[in-house]
């Protein structure tokens, strides 16, 4: 198992090696920085999808052959393989990463990517932030943006913006209005919900994975996500967490306008693919176009913390 302190280190390695084999693809991008309610959106505009879509192309040929969805981590790819963090999960590379360092944290047996959260992912999740400070995160369900659908969370280091924040929400967080615990954000007029983390569980992955569990099922109760007759959540949703907080936030569809939106939009990293969608973006706004693809927000904090507003009543 991952030996404490090394994760990082694994991590530079195998991503020299799987690029000198090939096995690591990264997607060029450019960026934009769009400012909007005091949060810097960070917009990332794809150079070059080819050899994503030739992999997608492929895996629909083999899915058409076989009957069966192509599942990349069952078995994983060895030359993407970064540690082993427990018995139940893996960390590995993203294969087509836009990111440096883009980790994934997948389960060795197939689950259902829309499938609950289980005290196991939560460890694993607390494994790599123990290691690694950056923004963990789960897209539950294809209309949240999961691309695969074997379960996996995803860990990707700060700073989000290069030479920037840590997260560009990080002003929008730090506004957050709290009552029994749950926070909500006013710049968000969407359904949502904000939980801050002990400051000092990050040395005990064991024990900050209960806590977790218990707020991340809290969190699902307050937003009505409901389950399904397996138990599983019923409704879509994103889920963010640093070591600091945990954001959930209920979706009611993946893309606006065949702009394609996963947790990374919530923490205020939005992914475009070509100069046209830029435009739309930021004519629409990135506020907006994340309340386009959430559900409706019902009752919030008012900014004074007191009384009740309905969030679409201006």
């Amino acid at each position: 198992m991952l030996e404490p302190g090394t994760l990082w280190t694994r991590i530079q390695d195998q991503t020299q090696k799987a690029l000198d084999c090939g096995a690591l693809q990264p997607i060029e991008t450019t960026y934009e920085v769009v400012e909007e309610a005091e949060i810097s959106f960070l917009v990332r505009i794809l150079a070059n999808l080819r050899r994503k879509d030739k992999a997608q192309k492929e895996e629909g040929q083999k899915k058409s052959q076989t009957g069966k969805d192509f599942d990349p981590f069952l078995p994983y790819d060895p030359d993407v393989f970064v540690a082993d963090f427990s018995e139940t999960h893996v960390g590995l590379l993203n294969k087509f990463n836009v990111v440096d360092n883009h980790l994934l944290i997948v389960t060795r047996e197939f689950e259902e990517q829309d499938s609950l959260l289980t005290i196991a992912d939560f460890e694993a999740m607390w494994i790599a932030l123990r290691e690694i400070d950056g923004l963990a995160f789960y897209n539950g369900g294809r209309d949240a943006g999961a691309s695969q659908r074997h379960k996996h969370l995803q860990l990707v280091p700060f700073p989000l913006i290069p030479n920037g924040l840590n997260v560009p929400i990080e002003p929008a967080i730090a506004s957050a209005i709290f009552s029994d615990e749950i926070g909500t954000i006013p710049q968000f007029e969407f359904e949502h919900g904000l939980l801050r983390f002990p400051t000092d569980q990050i040395t005990a992955p064991k024990e900050a994975a209960k806590g977790s569990l218990d707020g991340y099922l809290k969190l699902l109760e307050v937003l009505d996500i409901g389950f399904d007759s397996a138990g599983n959540p019923a409704r879509p949703y994103n889920f963010l967490a640093t070591r600091n907080w945990m954001l959930i936030v209920s979706r009611s569809r993946e893309k606006f306008e065949q702009i394609s939106v996963n947790s990374l939009g919530f923490a205020g990293a939005l992914l475009v693919r070509n100069s046209e969608q830029m435009e739309r973006l930021k004519q629409h706004r990135p506020l907006n176009l994340l309340k386009s693809v959430a559900c409706p927000r019902k009752l919030s904090p008012s900014s004074d913390g007191n009384r009740l507003f309905d969030a679409f009543d201006k």
